[in-house]
C-alpha cells in the first residue's frame, strides 16, 4: 500500500476509535456504580439488573431505525445526532435521577443514543476502507469499545470517589457529547466506495434470508449474552469476592480499578483474536474461543472462594477469552453482506443486545435466588457461560450455508 493510502487509513481509524471511545464514556457508569446504588436507593439485585439491562433495551429500540438507515442516509449525520442523545441523557441523569423509575428513563434514553453510534460508527470506518484494512479497521474499531469500557467504568469509579455518583455522570455525559468532534473531522467517503440509496431501507428481510451471516448474528448473541452480563456485574462480584476475605482492595487497588486494567485487555484480545481468525479460519477460531470462555465463565462464581490472587488471575484469563472473538464475529458478519450492508448490521445487533438486555437481568434474578454467596454468584455466572456455548452451534449452520446469496 501506497504510503499516502497507509497514511489515510491510519488516520481514519484513529478518529473514529476516538470517536468511539469518547461515545461509550456513559456506557458503564451504573454497572461500575452498583453498589453504591444499591446503598443509597435501596437496590435489590434484579432492579440493578433491570437498570444496566434497560440500557440495551433503549439500544434496541434504535437499531432497526437507525442502523439499516445507513443505507440510504449519511452515517456521520447518525452519528452526531445520537452522540448528541446519549450525552444528555447521562447529563440529565446526573440532575434528575432520584430512584428506580427515574433511572430506567434516562438510562433507556442513553441506550437509545448508543443505538446511533456503535454500529454506525463501524460504517464510518468501513465505508472509507478496503481490502484487508477494511477488516483491520473495523478490528481495531470494535476493540477500541474495550477501551472506552475501561475508562468509563474506571471514570465512574475515580470521580465518584471525589464528587459523587452525580459528578460521575456529569462528566461522562460531557465525553459522550464530545465524540462528535472527530465525527466532524473523517475524510468524506469515497467516491467509488458510495452507494445509491436503496429502496425500503428499513427492510430487514433481505438480512435475514442471507443465512451465512445470520449464522454470526446469532454467534454474537451467544458472545453478547456473556459478554455485557459479565460486564455489568464485573465490579460488583469483585466486591462481593474481596469482602468475602475481609479486604476493600487487593494490592492497593479497589475493585473499580480492577474492572479496569481487565476490561483493557479486551483491546489486544480482540485484535489478536481477529488476526488469529485470518491466519487459521474464522469459524474453527471462534469455537475454540467460545467454548473455552464459556467453561471458565461457568466457573468463576464459585471461584470466588479461592485466594483474591488466583481469582484476579481467572478474571484476567476470562477478560482476554470474552474479547477474543468479539471483533472476528462482527467481521465474519460485516465480509458476509456483500449488499444491504447496514441491513446486516442491524440484525447483527438487535439479536446481540437483545440478549445483552436479558443477560443482567437474569445474572441478577439467579443472584436474588441464590443469595449473596459464592453458590449464587456461581449459578449467576454460569447462567452466562452455558448461553454463550451456544455460539458454535450458530457457527456450524452459518458455514452450511455458506454459499447462500449475501442479500
Amino acid at each position: 500500500m501506497p504510503a499516502g493510502d497507509r497514511s489515510r487509513a491510519l488516520q481514519i481509524i484513529a478518529l473514529a476509535c476516538l470517536a468511539h471511545v469518547l461515545s461509550v464514556a456513559h456506557h458503564a457508569t451504573f454497572p461500575a456504580l452498583i453498589p453504591l446504588f444499591q446503598t443509597e436507593w435501596g437496590l435489590s439485585n434484579s432492579e440493578s439488573g433491570w437498570i444496566s439491562g434497560i440500557f440495551f433495551a433503549g439500544y434496541l429500540l434504535g437499531v432497526p431505525v437507525l442502523v439499516p438507515a445507513t443505507d440510504s442516509l449519511d452515517p456521520r449525520r447518525i452519528y452526531i445526532v445520537s452522540a448528541l442523545v446519549g450525552g444528555l441523557a447521562t447529563l440529565a441523569f446526573a440532575w434528575l435521577a432520584q430512584g428506580l423509575w427515574s433511572a430506567l428513563a434516562l438510562r433507556a434514553l442513553a441506550g437509545l443514543g448508543m443505538a446511533g453510534t456503535f454500529m454506525v460508527g463501524l460504517r464510518l470506518v468501513t465505508d472509507r476502507l478496503s481490502g484487508r484494512w477494511e477488516s483491520r479497521g473495523a478490528s481495531w474499531y470494535l476493540a477500541s469499545f474495550s477501551i472506552g469500557l475501561a475508562f468509563s467504568t474506571l471514570l465512574a469509579g475515580e470521580l465518584a470517589a471525589l464528587g459523587g455518583w452525580k459528578l460521575a455522570f456529569l462528566i461522562a455525559g460531557l465525553l459522550s457529547a464530545g465524540s462528535v468532534l472527530p465525527a466532524l473531522l473523517l475524510p468524506p467517503v469515497p467516491q467509488v466506495r458510495r452507494t445509491a440509496p436503496v429502496s425500503r431501507p428499513l427492510d430487514l428481510r433481505p438480512a435475514l434470508r442471507n443465512r451465512t451471516a445470520l449464522g454470526y448474528n446469532i454467534a454474537y448473541a451467544c458472545h453478547t449474552w456473556e459478554l455485557f452480563g459479565w460486564r455489568s456485574w464485573l465490579v460488583a462480584f469483585l466486591v462481593f469476592a474481596f469482602a468475602w476475605h475481609g479486604q476493600d482492595s487487593v494490592a492497593g487497588f479497589e475493585p473499580t480499578q480492577w474492572a479496569s486494567l481487565f476490561l483493557m485487555l479486551g483491546l489486544p484480545a480482540s485484535i489478536l483474536g481477529n488476526e488469529a481468525a485470518l491466519r487459521w479460519g474464522r469459524r474453527r477460531t471462534l469455537t475454540l474461543v467460545m467454548l473455552a470462555s464459556a467453561a471458565l465463565a461457568a466457573g468463576l462464581g464459585f471461584a470466588s472462594v479461592l485466594p483474591p490472587a488466583l481469582l484476579l488471575l481467572l478474571v484476567a484469563c476470562h477478560a482476554i477469552l470474552v474479547m477474543a472473538d468479539s471483533s472476528a464475529l462482527t467481521a465474519g458478519a460485516v465480509a458476509a453482506a456483500t449488499s444491504r450492508r447496514g441491513a446486516t448490521m442491524a440484525v447483527h445487533s438487535l439479536l446481540g443486545f437483545t440478549f445483552a438486555f436479558f443477560a443482567p437481568l437474569a445474572a441478577g434474578l439467579l443472584l436474588d435466588l441464590g443469595g449473596d454467596t459464592p453458590l449464587g454468584w456461581g449459578l449467576a455466572l454460569a447462567s452466562l457461560g452455558l448461553v454463550a456455548a451456544c455460539g458454535p452451534l450458530a457457527l456450524r449452520y452459518s458455514a452450511r450455508h455458506q454459499a447462500s446469496p449475501a442479500a
